[in-house]
């Protein structure tokens, strides 16, 4: 009993001293391994009487457990200090400081895609929407059944879509998918927008690439109606050109909504008189929309019966296009910081 005793005593003050973690585990050895003092007591255990067997079993066992959360808790102390030191050695300051600058490093800015983003989300904030995000990766019921695009219809084909090799998933194609989780979550009425990157095995041109950012938006209730689809719309699209701009609406169709409609933009960039951008046609698309389809409300859980609404896609790229005059969409994800340098907001 004396040397169990004498043996946690002696631990705790070789403890104090430990300062590495190798040390640590070599100083647990030393005390509760198997050639350590407390093997050596439990081995001659069996020389004792019953009681004593009991007694010592008890503190033997009770003095390994502590040990054990000793060694716990400095393993901790000693992980934590070893984190610390690294942060400190390794600091970086991302802070652009005069001095900094004056050495020659530009601050690149916020890219275009990111200003408008967040611009049309304080918008649609200030109009009581809220803003949802979803994942890149995504199932076949997402990014087409709940979306009324079964496997046999025509429109999967116009997707261009990216498939994984389990033939199960896909980089999503549109952010409608973000309509389906936002359905599933909420009872109506509600109104939200989710703005994402999407991805179309697409022939790159000045208005097309393969990655792409969109922005997703639907109002869900009793009674919306197409007046109020285009006047949510308009007074997006007036704040974020500050001025009256020149639409049309005219019938198009998309799956997810019925009936469907393409509003297009006067182009910014010719002012109507085409362009490479606008395909010299003078007008841009930018703007699906449409009242949801009643599979599309069903797939979300909402009963068609009671609740309808509208539903919208926003083409964030082409947007941006038309509000800095920017011919070329490829410019967008150059990657250049001569590029982004222009759209600084600090």
């Amino acid at each position: 009993m004396q040397v169990l005793e004498s043996l946690l005593d002696n631990f705790k003050t070789e403890l104090n001293s430990i300062q590495k973690i190798a040390d640590l585990l070599n100083l647990k050895s030393k005390y509760i391994g198997k050639q350590g003092p407390l093997a050596d007591v439990m081995k001659n255990i069996k020389d004792a009487t019953p009681e004593e067997k009991r007694t010592l079993g008890s503190k033997a066992n009770e003095l390994k457990n502590t040990i054990e959360a000793l060694v716990s808790a400095k393993m901790l102390e000693l992980e934590t200090e070893e984190i610390n030191q690294s942060l400190l050695k390794n600091k970086v300051d991302f802070s652009l400081t005069d001095t900094v600058l004056d050495k020659g490093l530009q601050a690149a800015g916020l890219h275009p895609v990111t200003i408008i983003q967040q611009e049309i989300e304080d918008i649609f904030i200030s109009m009581g929407f809220e803003v949802l995000d979803g994942p890149h990766i995504e199932d076949e019921f997402h990014n087409f059944e709940a979306l009324n695009i079964p496997a046999t219809h025509p429109a999967r084909d116009m997707q261009d879509t990216f498939w994984f090799a389990d033939k199960k998933h896909l980089l999503r194609t549109h952010t409608s998918t973000i309509q389906v989780r936002g359905m599933k979550e909420r009872k109506p009425p509600f109104r939200f927008v989710g703005p994402g990157k999407v991805f179309r095995c697409e022939r790159t041109d000045a208005s097309h690439e393969m990655v792409f950012h969109q922005l997703e938006g639907m109002m869900v209730g009793e009674n919306v109606s197409v007046g109020n689809l285009i006047y949510f719309m308009k007074t997006l699209l007036t704040e974020i050109f500050k001025k009256e701009v020149e639409v049309r609406l005219r019938p198009g169709f998309f799956p997810f909504v019925e009936p469907g409609f393409e509003l297009d933009i006067k182009c910014l960039i010719c002012g109507g008189k085409g362009c490479s951008v606008c395909k010299h046609v003078g007008w841009v698309e930018l703007l699906p929309c449409g009242m949801v389809h009643p599979n599309v409300l069903k797939a979300g859980g909402i009963d068609p019966e009671k609740n309808n609404g509208f539903a919208f896609g926003l083409g964030l790229d082409r947007l941006v296009m038309m509000r800095y005059g920017i011919d070329d969409i490829r410019h967008l994800h150059s990657g250049d910081l001569r590029f982004n340098s222009q759209f600084k907001t600090f």
